[in-house]
């Protein structure tokens, strides 16, 4: 199911990356069961929009050296991005700790290298040397406002690196609202809008880049 779903987006994936995607979702049902990562908890769901809607990121993430993820959740999109790409270096940081063991225990049972989760609010690592300026990538799936976002984000990105933010259909009215003033302000901003293959729910992944 998963395969084909990915296929229907022309989303190239091998068998052993599926053989792992397949596994976090295992893995992500288990712990739900005893510590409420996701309020997902159909299978055929968990696919759709945890792993495919992440993976819809791939065109940005394949040529991308080093990935922040913002406010990941239970890992996503960073998990799914890095099984898919394994070279990629991700740093992925959420303010809740269950969900941030949760990627550490996949990351160990997949031997997931160059994977970093931690337990921090975002605001907390602008001033860290070792993270400002340091990401080509930076993504965030349905975390708050897009103005807000890249406030959140811009210390972090490299010169030439792109913000991707995750939204729902109402991406779309947020991309109208803030294109101007973004713009003005020196940043290059472009909506994406998909469907996901099974619901038909609709997705926009707003891009900006300096």
């Amino acid at each position: 199911m998963l395969k084909e779903q990915l296929q229907k987006l022309e989303l190239g994936i091998s068998n052993d990356s599926l053989a792992q995607l397949e596994l976090l979702v295992d893995e992500l049902l288990r712990w739900t069961k005893r510590r409420n990562l996701t309020a997902i908890t159909d299978r055929e769901e968990v696919l759709e929009k945890h792993l495919v809607d992440s993976l819809t990121m791939l065109s940005f993430a394949r040529p991308a050296g080093r990935l922040l993820d913002m406010g990941s959740g239970a890992g996503f999109p960073a998990l799914p991005l890095k099984i898919v790409c394994p070279s990629l270096q991700v740093v992925s940081v959420d303010a809740v700790g269950k969900k941030i063991d949760f990627q550490k225990h996949v990351a160990r049972k997949l031997g997931l290298l160059s994977f970093a989760a931690l337990h921090a609010r975002i605001q907390d690592l602008q001033e860290e040397e070792s993270y400002r300026a340091g990401f080509d990538l930076v993504t965030a799936r349905a975390l708050t406002s897009l103005e807000d976002l890249v406030v959140m984000a811009e210390p972090f990105l490299q010169a030439g690196g792109r913000l991707v933010a995750m939204k729902g259909p109402e991406g779309e009215q947020e991309f109208l609202t803030y294109r101007k003033r973004l713009c003005e302000s020196g940043w290059n901003i472009a909506l994406h809008r998909l469907v996901l293959p099974r619901s038909g729910a609709q997705r926009c992944l707003i891009e900006l880049a300096r």
